[in-house]
């Protein structure tokens, strides 16, 4: 019934009432922080990201202890070695500093999940994410079908350690076909595998780079990674995915591609997660360092958004102050 029959504003008058009628809810537990774990005992701040620091595997420990205080539900970890080569065999490694710092936390901290970041890139004197060939036309490019091996062996040395679940990110075509076949014969077939379907070429990634120490050191990831133009093929690389046996879909950047979200969520019927990620971080710090914004509100909007969308799960950098404001 049009108004006067109907106002709108009836339940917008009290916050009590607002709160009734939410459609979306935002809480600590649907939010996972993304940490960089290197080799060093010292914490190292990362200048693009105020407030995040590359972390020693005793930080790590710390600040899962710190997010099962405030209710985060987990953490992301992503690994900084010293020494890199061709291969990025420092992924798989044993004594990896990632296996090292998933070992370190669930004995610590069990009831904090850990998800382990899949890559190679942070790993390879190259920085992308597969290994290399060079075509006859003498151009270098990832050899998408000889990196799968890697990507599956590193699967299996994170799910050794301890980790809750793997998520490849490095979008290479059929990775998780390989990845969930790896598992299920190294004796892990509960291990959920937590795809990143929809990685566009974004240019918002430029802070994590430095984080991570993961710039290509030649050409550039747009010839694996999704052209940002692209809504329909985000949806088919996610029903590939699932058909692979992907337990969770990603979509990353976020906020530039809450429509993509959307649309994975309707097309798929599986959790989404979705990655707030580095520059979307910066730009925020940036602003309300400025006193532009405020900080608080604009964090608590945006991540609301993002699971308006559709997300699930949100892996964010607000994350440990985003759950100190939800308390």
């Amino acid at each position: 019934m049009p108004f006067p029959v109907t106002r709108m504003r009836r339940l917008r008058a009290t916050p009590a009432l607002r709160g009734l009628v939410r459609e979306t809810t935002l809480d600590a537990g649907d939010l996972l922080l993304p940490i960089f774990v290197h080799e060093h005992e010292e914490r190292l701040p990362i200048g693009a990201m105020p407030g995040v620091d590359r972390l020693s595997v005793a930080d790590a420990v710390a600040e899962a202890k710190e997010c099962e205080r405030l209710g985060v539900a987990g953490l992301v970890l992503f690994g900084i070695p010293d020494a890199k080569d061709a291969e990025g065999s420092q992924a798989w490694a044993d004594d990896g500093v990632v296996q090292r710092a998933i070992r370190a936390i669930k004995a610590e901290v069990p009831g904090v999940i850990v998800v382990a970041d899949l890559c190679l890139c942070e790993y390879t004197d190259h920085g992308h994410c597969g290994i290399l060939q060079t075509t006859a036309a003498g151009l270098t490019t990832v050899d998408n079908d000889a990196s799968l091996p890697l990507l599956a062996r590193t699967a299996v040395a994170q799910a050794r350690a301890g980790a809750d679940l793997v998520a490849p990110s490095d979008m290479m075509d059929g990775h998780v076909a390989a990845i969930r076949t790896a598992l299920d014969q190294a004796g892990f077939p509960e291990m959920p595998v937590m795809s990143y379907s929809s990685k566009f070429a974004s240019a918002f990634y430029g802070p994590f780079r430095e984080a991570a120490d993961s710039t290509p050191a030649s050409g550039d990831r747009r010839g694996y990674q999704m052209d940002p133009g692209n809504g329909d093929e985000a949806v088919r690389e996610s029903l590939i995915d699932v058909e692979e046996g992907a337990d969770i879909l990603m979509v990353k950047p976020a906020l530039p591609y809450l429509d993509v979200i959307w649309r994975v969520k309707q097309a798929s019927r599986v959790p989404v997660c979705a990655y707030n990620v580095s520059g979307e971080y910066a730009m925020v710090k940036a602003a309300a360092a400025a006193g532009f914004i405020d900080e608080r509100a604009v964090v608590l909007e945006t991540l609301t958004a993002i699971r308006r969308a559709g997300a699930d799960i949100v892996i964010t950098y607000h994350a440990k102050d985003a759950a100190s404001w939800l308390l």
